[in-house]
């Protein structure tokens, strides 16, 4: 199935924005949904809506069989060993407090190291600062070479026998810098630490598999790969997960209440406090089945093309500047001369054509490339060659319009 087939799986994309024929570039904040995804939340709604894990009913268990079996979907999309490591989150910013204040809370001490790097997602700093204020550990950066990659030889030199956590994104949600997990892995466990994966923006791209990488823990959300808002999921190591404590109390990660003392489900469900994402996770299921459906094959293949593609088209407009490495993943991050992106993407929009301008959640990075803000443009399975030739003729329009600037 080609993209332009593709496509047409996705309603919202058929309609016009401003008058003009919607091209959706900002899929690294969120994907849009394909039909197969909304009708089984609307089946979910219309036919088996109730609580899970609670009733003998009949409406119970098929709830139940199919937020479970989502559970399910997710151990085999990541290739966890067992569904007991696959904790339901409502995404990657949760997942990342769930292990930073449980397992950070019980196991770093004053004095011990917090490693992650300039590039990160405020979801994969702020954790971080605030374990360490509570705690008294230190936060240490990687440094990044000059093209926003990182430097195996810099891992070594940051990651010490103090460091207990190593925190580090699979793909940069700026820059599309794909970072060598498996390789920082193997120096944070030679160290004795942990690896943790902000793995937003890399589930939906490239294939995972969290026990070739060997992290401890592995976070993603649902909505960045078709399925729906609020529903994620964290990988972890089954031996660390069961030294963990919950950091939410109250019905269905229970196993007994007493007047004074509780005690808790096994895994997972210790970790999932009051009524879960049902809708949200079985929405996320039938999400993986549409991209596994495609495959990552061909999935990382059309992404390389298009970011090709898009180097090819845009090498040639003036006073644009693309940040980031050449390899990348599907991620065209980019200044036009002294425009604001703010100013740039208002006038992309009334062109029908959505990107995002800012920061991008990632201020120090921002710091760090010597911008305030930047515009950028992110791919999926649904875009094509002509929606970079529709961002390449507004830049232009965008140039034109802001003459001023340039002349």
């Amino acid at each position: 199935m080609n993209a332009k087939e593709i496509k047409k799986l996705f309603p919202i994309l058929d309609q016009h924005v401003n008058g003009n024929p919607l091209v959706y570039l900002d899929s690294a904040a969120t994907s849009q949904k394909p039909i197969q995804v909304i009708e089984k939340l609307d089946d979910y709604y219309r036919r088996y809506n109730s609580n899970v894990h609670r009733g003998v009913h009949t409406l119970g268990t098929m709830a139940t069989d199919e937020y479970e079996g989502a559970r399910d979907k997710v151990r085999a999309f990541l290739n966890a060993n067992e569904t007991a490591e696959v904790i339901f989150t409502r995404g990657t910013t949760t997942a990342l407090n769930l292990v930073a204040q449980s397992y950070g809370d019980e196991n770093v001490r004053e004095g011990d190291e917090i490693v992650i790097t300039p590039m990160e997602h405020h979801s994969n700093i702020i954790p971080w600062q605030q374990l360490a204020k509570r705690t008294g550990a230190i936060l240490k950066y990687i440094p990044l070479q000059h093209d926003g990659t990182i430097a195996l030889a810099d891992v070594e030199d940051v990651v010490t026998e103090k460091t207990k956590i190593v925190s580090v994104m699979h793909v940069s949600n700026v820059l599309g810098t794909v970072n060598p997990i498996k390789e920082i892995a193997t120096i944070a466990h030679k160290n004795g630490a942990i690896m943790v994966v902000d793995g937003a923006q890399s589930a939906p791209h490239i294939k995972v598999d969290v026990q070739d990488l060997n992290c401890d823990f592995f976070a993603f959300s649902g909505h960045k790969l078709g399925g729906p808002t609020g529903i994620g999921a964290l990988y972890g190591k089954k031996a660390l997960l069961e030294n963990m404590e919950p950091i939410e109390f109250g019905g269905e990660m229970i196993d007994f209440v007493g007047l004074q003392e509780s005690t808790w489900k096994e895994l997972p469900w210790k970790f999932e406090g009051g009524t879960p994402i049902i809708a949200g996770a079985i929405g996320m299921g039938a999400a993986i089945d549409f991209i596994t459906d495609i495959g990552f094959n061909e999935i990382e293949q059309h992404e390389k093309e298009l970011v090709d593609y898009s180097f090819e088209r845009l090498k040639d407009l003036p006073d644009l500047t693309i940040f980031g490495p050449r390899d990348r993943a599907g991620v065209i991050t980019f200044q036009l001369g002294d425009v604001h992106p703010h100013d740039v993407a208002t006038v992309l929009d009334a062109q029908g054509i959505a990107v995002r301008a800012g920061h991008h959640c990632a201020q120090p990075l921002m710091k760090w490339l010597n911008v305030v803000a930047t515009a950028r443009a992110s791919y999926y399975v649904y875009n094509t060659k002509e929606d970079i030739d529709a961002l390449v003729n507004g830049l232009v329009k965008a140039k034109e319009y802001f003459s001023d600037v340039f002349s």
